[in-house]
């Protein structure tokens, strides 16, 4: 069953759209998904580098790190560090931080360098450049009534990712670390986190959306591209179904239904019907011919038959020239029905290199002298092909020739380009144009009493076409000069050894 299932073009069809979008479908929402994490992960760094920026720049303009006002550690987490790694600062309630400089979240009170008072201040804050209490939010280190020296802050922050805990929430951050340079504290190191809280939610709204879309989109798709085909390959069923009835029947005069469309299906509809066409016509003319040859055979076997039952009853009766005669017709008959059954076959002409003329010439002299003169006008050109069906050719066109000439018969053979051009013309009553085509027909005869009494079938003519297209070349008739009829043979010419 399943088997039978995905062998259904439909059901290919059906699955290999469904894979197609659904890769489509995962290429462009992994695209979504890094795209709106990068654009919110670069929006954090941004606001990490701002919230940075501006506690460096309190410090670089003289605030001391227990008087900065930092920002509340839930949304920005901030640290401050010295050169040696001690933290000066820190947000409020800030519990446990990772990827910074320094892991500590109590401020400790820094050195001070210029003989001033050593400790002072508390956890509160410090002295300002006043010598007032810092009303900042934060944890600092000790307190210094003198101001902070102005400093220099960096160009660029560092990036980078961590995790804080503020008042008992752990979340994933996004760190800014920035420089100020020259302080009376030496060099500081400003770090300041922005929350990943929202790009984590945006980028898991947009995978459970996509994770829920995607089947249902892919579920529509699947249902669509099957009721499409469906429609699609109605007519192709259709075909095949009238296929099969024409097989079971044997009617080859039945036809498939044609779409009224101008796709594929409408031309294979087209196609197979010219196909019964051509195979209707060519059993049709494979029945004639089985029938004319049977009807041809039954005359002489007869003849040949009586004349023998009796010569056996009265020896003294018996017409051994007119029994050599059917026999001799027979005979030829066989062989011409042989011939056109192996021309039907496919057989292919030989690659023999033949001269034409000498061909001709020997066909002539072959034929006794008759009621009726040749003129002959033979060129050597040279022809590749079967030496026995060329022959046979030339002399079913003599024989024709003489047959139906009243007093002269002309012969040519000569190179015209790149083909060689045979000539046999006579003057007798000629063809009528509208039986031109229909003398190389099959046991066709125009005459046919003369026809049967001068013994020929209506096989010559047919035979002589058959044989010239089979050698690339081609057979025609038209009026000769002398009144008859002008038969004109074209091959091509050997190519040169």
């Amino acid at each position: 069953m399943r088997r039978r299932l995905f062998g259904s073009v439909r059901a290919r069809a059906t699955l290999g759209a469904t894979l197609v979008v659904a890769v489509a479908l995962l290429a462009a929402g992994a695209s979504v998904l890094l795209a709106l994490r990068s654009n919110l992960t670069d929006q954090a760094s941004s606001e990490a580098e701002s919230s940075a920026r501006k506690v460096a720049v309190s410090i670089a303009t003289g605030t001391a790190p227990a008087a900065l006002e930092l920002p509340d550690g839930d949304d920005t987490p901030v640290q401050v560090v010295d050169g040696d790694g001690r933290l000066l600062a820190a947000s409020e309630d800030l519990e446990r931080i990772s990827g910074t400089g320094s892991s500590a979240v109590r401020p400790v009170t820094p050195p001070v360098d210029d003989g001033g008072d050593d400790g002072g201040g508390d956890d509160d804050g410090g002295s300002d450049r006043h010598g007032g209490k810092g009303k900042g939010k934060g944890k600092g280190g000790g307190g210094d009534d003198d101001s902070y020296a102005y400093g220099e802050i960096a160009d660029d922050a560092e990036g980078g990712k961590g995790s804080a805990t503020v008042d008992g929430e752990t979340r994933d951050y996004r760190l800014a670390a920035l420089e100020v340079k020259g302080t009376r504290q030496g060099d500081l190191t400003v770090y300041a986190g922005a929350s990943l809280a929202a790009e984590q939610s945006a980028v898991g709204t947009a995978l459970t959306v996509m994770l829920t879309g995607f089947p249902v989109l892919l579920g529509v798709v699947g249902a669509v591209t099957w009721l499409v085909t469906r429609r699609a390959l109605r007519p192709v069923e259709g075909i095949r179904s009238e296929m099969s009835a024409i097989t079971a029947s044997q009617d080859l005069a039945r036809r498939v239904p044609e779409p009224r469309t101008h796709d594929e299906v409408a031309r294979l509809a087209r196609t197979t019907n010219e196909t019964l066409a051509a195979l209707e016509t060519s059993v049709e003319r494979q029945r004639r011919f089985v029938a004319d040859a049977s009807h041809e055979l039954r005359s002489p076997i007869a003849s040949l038959r009586t004349q023998l039952e009796v010569g056996a009853a009265h020896p003294e009766l018996l017409d051994v020239e007119g029994a050599v005669a059917d026999t001799v017709r027979l005979q030829e008959l066989a062989a011409g029905l042989l011939l056109l059954a192996r021309l039907d076959a496919g057989e292919r002409p030989g690659e023999a290199r033949v001269d034409l003329a000498t061909l001709a010439g020997e066909e002539l002299s072959q034929r006794p002298a008759g009621r009726v003169a040749v003129r002959t006008h033979l060129e050597p050109v040279e022809v590749a092909g079967s030496r026995s069906q060329l022959a046979r050719v030339v002399g079913n066109l003599l024989d024709n020739a003489q047959r139906h000439a009243r007093s002269r018969v002309d012969l040519a053979v000569r190179a015209e380009g790149p083909c060689a051009v045979v000539e046999v013309g006579d003057d007798g009553g000629g063809v009528p144009e509208a039986e031109r085509e229909r003398i190389f027909e099959r046991f066709v005869r125009l005459d046919d009493a003369r026809a049967r009494d001068d013994g020929g079938a209506g096989l010559g003519l047919a035979i002589a076409r058959d044989v010239a297209v089979r050698h690339g070349g081609a057979l025609t008739v038209r009026s000769s000069p002398a009144g008859g009829a002008l038969f004109e043979l074209r091959l091509p010419v050997a190519p040169a050894a």
